[in-house]
């Protein structure tokens, strides 16, 4: 008798009911998700994600079934307001909201916020957002009560909060081993669905504003450099430098790769000077840069916290700085980055998606690098920061781009599920070649007195010699391409007129980037107490330095890139990159 009772209770829930309830909550987070899965603007996480916790909303309705319209009205009048802001965003942007909208909303002046969220705002967009609010009605109008028993309605709400909430929780606190760790990633997790995207957005802000603001008061309290002299002083003169990212020179034609990924470098290579024995300390954007950028270096890791910067030099020297970027804006691991930024006199900040891995084109640098080139200041220095070829490859070049699809010129060990990745590595380092060069001929149309120069911060191993079978970066199992880059200056006639220098002595020399500032201050004409000569690769005194590679924090780790492989036993690494895989950062 009881198992035909259960049997007639379970025929009464009313599946159908709690469906639309689902869809009306998910309604709200997972119309913004849809349109990024379906312009390919990112990868498939923040869909489930917001899935998983819309899930959330359902607890009231199977607690107080009676009330279930009226919650919802209330839930889903609060849920439609929070949602507005990512779903204009990415109407207006193509990309994902995120704490980054947050930090130029709130870090640009009054002006500058009006301007920003007028400078694309259309009558159609009161249409959307009208449409939206219809299709957010009209799925309410099909919530209606779903009654359970008392102990089905608590089990079912549990099971709601679990799957939501609670599954997301306990798996990330018992993968970290600090409780801050396992918040932080349990609330990236859930970031993606309304409301916790303003929620979580709001907390990452204003945590990394915070720690970036202790370390501009870092930067702002360090003394100037000493003795500074600039030969070029008084002269005007626009001086770049454009950063590269994950962009391992080995897989660019102008460096002797088969391929064909680097036509219009190639077709400018007269008027370049092609530096081939470059190597990044670091295989990370982040620990590479803090030494690229500043005087500090493997032995002295801690330098970037306690000695100018290259922005702070150039500022000094009187040019104008300008810091325009690809990259995310404000996340956890490019606090520093933004930190470098706001260093500048003028930032302009392109890429604010939530994710890394998001469809963005370096080529939207190109017009506020136009814009800047026609500031009448004198003297520009302009640092352009591309997101380059960095994973995932295929959002980094537009569908056009997409010549490399098949296995001519492909190395026999490449296997047919490698080959899709291999050819869209290729294919980014094909627009980038493409960005890299536009700029070149912008700043050359201005016929400037300067020159740009352009580096990577690390390389990238996607299935290359000597370990076939690596896809990524891994400072503990070191390969050649994850540190070999591409630097690469183009002068301009009147500066080569002004400062005639003959580098063929210098386009091998063995060199990291660590040392980068002093080529800097080299190239500028800029001499001051702490430049050390022999560290410029470009200087007549310069003396090869070992090319030190890992992690400074551990010293005993570091090794010469020149001696990597009668260094490390073939047999010992396969085992380290087994326990210890490539890994993106």
């Amino acid at each position: 008798m009881s198992a035909v009772l259960t049997g007639a209770a379970r025929q009464r829930v009313d599946w159908a009911g709690l469906g639309w309830a689902f869809v009306f909550f998910w309604y709200f987070s997972g119309v913004t998700q849809l349109l990024i899965q379906l312009t390919g603007t990112a990868g498939f996480s923040g869909f489930r994600q917001a899935l998983l916790a819309s899930a959330l909303w359902l607890v009231p309705l199977l607690l107080w079934p009676a009330r279930s319209r009226q919650l919802a009205a209330v839930i889903g009048a609060v849920l439609w307001l929070c949602s507005l802001g990512s779903f204009g965003y990415f109407l207006i942007y193509g990309q994902e909201f995120s704490q980054s909208v947050i930090f130029i909303m709130f870090e640009s002046n009054l002006n500058e916020s009006r301007e920003y969220l007028i400078q694309y705002f259309s009558w159609w967009m009161l249409l959307a957002f009208f449409a939206y609010g219809l299709g957010g009605w009209w799925l309410w109008r099909q919530v209606r009560p779903v009654y359970l028993s008392r102990p089905g309605a608590v089990f079912a709400a549990a099971l709601a909060l679990f799957v939501s909430l609670g599954y997301p929780a306990l798996r990330q606190f018992s993968k970290h081993d600090s409780w801050q760790a396992g918040f932080d990633n349990f609330t990236q997790r859930i970031e993606t669905a309304t409301p916790w995207q303003l929620a979580v957005g709001y907390k990452n802000y204003r945590e990394q504003l915070a720690n970036m603001q202790v370390l501009l008061a870092e930067n702002a309290s360090i003394a100037p450099l000493s003795n500074l002299q600039d030969a070029h002083a008084g002269q005007p003169a626009t001086l770049v430098l454009v950063i590269g990212e994950s962009t391992n020179r080995q897989r660019m034609s102008l460096y002797g790769y088969p391929r064909d990924t680097t036509p219009e470098l190639d077709a400018l290579r007269d008027q370049l000077q092609v530096f081939d024995n470059v190597v990044t300390p670091r295989p990370y954007t982040i620990e590479a840069l803090q030494q690229v950028l500043t005087f500090a270096d493997q032995e002295h890791p801690e330098r970037y916290l306690t000695t100018p910067s290259v922005l702070n030099l150039m500022k000094q020297a009187g040019y104008k700085t300008y810091w325009i970027t690809n990259q995310q804006t404000m996340t956890k691991r490019n606090t520093m980055l933004t930190t470098f930024s706001k260093q500048a006199d003028e930032q302009v900040y392109l890429n604010n998606n939530r994710e890394q891995n998001a469809r963005q084109y370096d080529g939207d640098v190109l017009e506020p690098f136009a814009q800047v080139l026609a500031d009448p200041a004198p003297r520009k220095f302009v640092v352009v920061h591309l997101l380059g070829t960095h994973m995932s490859y295929q959002y980094r070049y537009p569908p056009e781009f997409a010549r490399f699809n098949d296995r001519t010129g492909v190395p026999a060990n490449v296997t047919d599920d490698q080959l899709p990745t291999y050819n869209s590595y290729d294919n980014a380092v094909l627009y980038n070649d493409h960005v890299v060069a536009s700029l070149i001929k912008r700043l050359a149309g201005q016929e400037p007195n300067g020159f740009l120069l352009y580096l990577a911060d690390h390389g990238e191993a996607v299935f290359d010699a000597p370990k076939v079978d690596v896809l990524g970066r891994n400072e503990a199992a070191p390969t050649s391409p994850m540190y070999t880059v591409p630097f690469i200056l183009w002068n301009s006639p009147q500066w080569r007129t002004q400062q005639p220098r003959d580098f063929t002595t210098a386009l091998s020399r063995p060199y990291s980037s660590s040392h980068f500032i002093h080529t800097w201050a080299d190239l500028a004409g800029l001499r001051f107490d702490m430049y050390e000569p022999h560290k410029s690769l470009v200087s007549d005194a310069f003396r090869p330095l070992p090319l030190l590679i890992g992690n400074p924090e551990q010293p005993k780790s570091l090794i010469d890139f020149s001696l990597i492989k009668p260094k490390i036993d073939v047999t010992e690494l396969a085992q380290r990159e087994r326990e210890q895989p490539a890994v993106e950062l």
